[in-house]
């Protein structure tokens, strides 16, 4: 049997639709208030920190041609061909470059492997579901908040002053930069844990290490493991910057390219370090999704 939808007079359709299109200038209005807010910000913020649009337009072409030049050839017989007319003229440094990188590489590794143990020693301490003490948890997320608060780079110069140009102030700053940006992680970790185990363990007079050992660490190992192996893809690239300051490693060949205007040299170290980083971050990937697929499956 057919049935007919009630039909609203014409004086309660105009109210309707006079309250919806109120409803849509209203949000029209919200909407354009924040984005007037956003661009006043913005405008406030460039003109606080001096900023020359002028400047900026005038000179924006020699940004796209330095990219121009470091693909091409410089000097000798290829002098004004293309880098990639003539690989073996391109990467004539290779040999030493990969030594360098390979540098590079264990740098990275060594500074998340010290900084993921030390983040993995204390963030158990920081996690506010297992430490009843406020001020030692408080103690261990100010730490934390420091070491990933001050830039490797300044933990680099500070490291170089101490121990000299080479890897170990690197992998120093690595490190600490490390351990608190991994801690923070790692305890966000643990507080969101089913503390039913938790429970179930203290019931039965465990202490706090083994607590952290039977009733904690099945549930975290996975995450943690793959915010480490992330941390691991972002250190490689930190690692390359601290060859900047003299921290060892293939950046300091790549600065003093680019000091020294050696253009065809900077295009081919930035794409070993682009490639580097790439099959890192791919092999990384792999293994995260491997170990997160292993903790959801029942």
């Amino acid at each position: 049997m057919a049935t007919s939808l009630p039909r609203l007079t014409d004086d309660r359709l105009a109210t309707v639709l006079q309250a919806y299109h109120d409803a849509i200038r209203a949000k029209r209005a919200r909407s354009l208030t924040f984005v007037g807010l956003v661009v006043a910000l913005m405008l406030l913020s460039g003109w606080v920190a001096q900023v020359d649009l002028s400047k900026l337009v005038a000179n924006s072409g020699n940004f796209f041609s330095y990219f121009d030049r470091i693909m091409t050839f410089d000097s000798g017989p290829v002098a004004g061909q293309r880098v990639w007319t003539d690989p073996a003229e391109w990467f004539w440094g290779l040999k030493k470059w990969l030594v360098l990188l390979a540098d590079t590489i264990l740098i990275g590794y060594l500074g998340t492997a010290l900084g993921a143990i030390g983040a993995f020693l204390l963030c158990f301490s920081a996690a506010a579901n297992l430490m009843p003490n406020p001020w030692l948890r408080n103690g261990v997320k100010r730490l934390f908040e420091f070491c990933r608060t001050v830039p490797e780079i300044v933990f680099a110069l500070i490291f170089i002053i101490a121990f000299g140009l080479g890897p170990i102030p690197g992998v120093f700053a690595i490190a600490i930069h490390t351990m608190g940006a991994l801690g923070k992680l790692f305890a966000e970790v643990v507080e969101n844990i089913d503390m039913k185990s938790v429970e179930g363990s203290v019931a039965t007079g465990a202490g706090f290490s083994q607590t952290v050992r039977f009733a904690v660490l099945p549930q975290v190992l996975s995450n943690f493991a793959s915010y480490t192996l992330l941390r691991f893809e972002i250190n490689v690239r930190g690692a390359s910057v601290m060859g900047f300051v003299g921290a060892g490693g293939i950046g300091q060949d790549l600065i003093e390219a680019i000091r020294k205007f050696y253009y065809a040299d900077v295009s081919a170290l930035l794409l070993l370090i682009i490639l580097t980083v790439t099959v890192i971050d791919l092999g990384t990937e792999r293994l995260r999704h491997a170990l997160i697929s292993r903790e959801e499956r029942p």
